[in-house]
């Protein structure tokens, strides 16, 4: 019934009319507005329930596939494609959505955090119509980022979610919030730069299409990500009139280009300065999303662009990449345990989980593959919870540095459960997601890194220093005397705590919601790396 519907389409652009449609309403009314925003939040995510519903894991491809041609722009023929027959030369830019196995979770994970993040902006007083007309097109970013088929139209959706972002820190975060706000946008702006240079590389070699007629031979170059597939899997196709061959010095180039523009999303180190700064100042819902899932798009990219098309860059750039990795995993978590901030204990820990997911990637492998996206997922998750709970703490204490705060389980018992919840969910408990998605990644990398897999156990262990160190120092031992009367968490706080962790818990104990939909979303690629490896 799905497929009759531009179910995608809807998921992508319903947040965007939701944020035209809050620009009617009169500003005084923010309950009206309030309501709105959750509402076009809400319906998004019902909708991608209904694609998880209906998807059947064992087809593994692309689903609900919307395609259409919205920009055809003709390029000049000179006399020698003339001669070869060539009758016409464009250059499309196609509106081309899908979902497969690998990107349906993650579309599922901005549905979740980004209705957890509506309802945990309830503190919001400040311009609030604004915010939720930005926090609406931030989330069409999202969605559109991770449904897109064409490299064209993914790299306009992930440009939507850097201004929305970009003033959410800006005008609604804490006293550094400009400072925050201007280098999350310069070093994303320079991520931007080196993905377009690439993506235009790509484009110029594997993105043609040449297709035979009565009159002669219509050619194209476009960014529709399916033709790049058929041309890496049909080199013959390379035949075409006009088109040279792609050479592995461009492949090169273009893929080290993607691990900047991606790996400063990620972030991978040295990139990761601007990411702590913005953990730091943003408001507690924009931290929400920022880890939640804005960081899981470089995650995704790396993926989707820079291992489907450049399997065998990736082949050559995998010790890299596991190296890459383990300097994350041990950088972030030696870090996280001397900062007194918990904002910063959480930003660093992101940075040594995100490590995990490189080394997911670097393994060559389905299972570290699919525990590289459950490890996105999964942290996700957790981390959308822990400032969640951030929020809370500073809306009630006015701070959230560890070495003032103390025995808030005296008089936030709810809230520092779901604080400790979170935190053995960051530092790998078994029965929660965080385990599982770890176990995979250094399954996926064992067989062929093991001291660099044994390096990043390491980070690990660490993890439990840091956050049992930070979450023991905030909720047991003396309560100072000023937070004797903090008065615990209302409904509209405790609701998204709860189905936070209720999903945290529900990954760790069946893992397998998300493990079936990736059993066959790597197929391809790991067929093409066991071919170019010689097994």
């Amino acid at each position: 019934m799905l497929e009759a519907l531009p179910v995608l389409s809807i998921i992508a652009l319903l947040p965007l009319a939701g944020s035209l449609l809050l620009l009617l309403l009169p500003r005084e009314n923010g309950r009206l507005i309030r309501g709105a925003a959750i509402g076009f939040t809400g319906l998004p995510l019902l909708a991608a329930v209904g694609l998880y519903m209906d998807y059947e894991p064992a087809f593994g491809g692309e689903r609900y596939t919307e395609h259409a041609t919205w920009l055809s722009i003709p390029l000049g023929l000179d006399a020698e494609l003339k001669e070869q027959g060539v009758v016409s030369f464009r250059l499309l830019f196609d509106y081309h959505l899908a979902v497969d196995g690998i990107s349906l979770p993650l579309v599922l994970l901005t549905g979740v955090v980004s209705l957890m993040a509506v309802l945990a902006s309830v503190h919001v007083r400040k311009r609030r119509k604004t915010y939720y007309v930005l926090l609406l097109l931030l989330q069409t970013g999202m969605y559109g980022a991770f449904l897109a088929r064409d490299v064209g139209l993914f790299f306009i959706f992930f440009e939507l979610t850097l201004l929305p972002t970009f003033f959410l820190i800006g005008i609604w975060g804490a006293f550094g919030r400009e400072k925050a706000a201007n280098r999350f946008l310069v070093y994303n702006g320079l991520g931007s730069a080196a993905m377009l240079f690439a993506f235009l590389l790509l484009v110029s070699t594997i993105g043609f299409g040449a297709e035979e007629t009565g009159s002669g031979t219509l050619l194209t170059y476009s960014g529709n990500y399916d033709a790049m597939l058929a041309h890496l899997a049909d080199p013959a196709a390379a035949n075409a009139p006009g088109v040279p061959l792609p050479s592995e010095g461009m492949k090169e180039i273009a893929f080290v280009l993607l691990l900047v523009a991606f790996g400063i999303k990620v972030p991978v180190f040295p990139f990761h300065a601007w990411m702590l700064k913005v953990h730091a100042e943003a408001p507690a819902p924009v931290a929400m999303i920022h880890a939640g899932i804005l960081l899981k798009l470089g995650v995704y990219g790396l993926l989707r662009f820079a291992g489907f098309l450049l399997p065998s860059q990736l082949e050559a750039w995998a010790p890299a990449l596991a190296t890459l990795g383990v300097v994350n995993i041990l950088y972030g978590a030696i870090l996280a345990c001397a900062q007194k901030e918990f904002r910063l204990v959480l930003g660093y820990a992101s940075i040594s989980h995100m490590g995990i997911v490189l080394l997911g990637l670097a393994s060559l492998s389905e299972i570290g593959f699919a525990g590289a996206v459950f490890q996105a997922v999964s942290h996700g998750l957790i981390a959308a919870l822990l400032f969640l709970v951030v929020g809370c703490l500073h809306e009630r204490t006015g701070t959230t540095r560890i070495d003032e705060l103390g025995g808030l389980a005296r008089s936030l018992p709810f809230t520092s459960g779901i604080l400790l919840t979170g935190g053995l969910a960051a530092l790998g408990l078994p029965g929660l997601s965080g385990f599982v998605g770890e176990l995979l990644s250094f399954l996926g990398l064992f067989g062929s890194m093991r001291w660099l897999t044994a390096l990043g156990v390491l980070g690990v262990l660490l993890s439990a220093v840091y956050i049992l160190r930070s979450v023991l120092a905030m909720t047991y031992g003396p309560l100072p005397e000023r937070f004797a009367g903090l008065k615990e968490a209302r409904f509209v706080e405790a609701l998204p705590m709860a189905a936070l962790t209720g999903l945290i818990v529900l990954l760790g104990v069946y893992p397998s919601l998300v493990t079936d939909l990736l059993q066959h979303g790597f197929d391809g690629l790991v067929r093409e790396l066991r071919t170019r490896m010689g097994g």
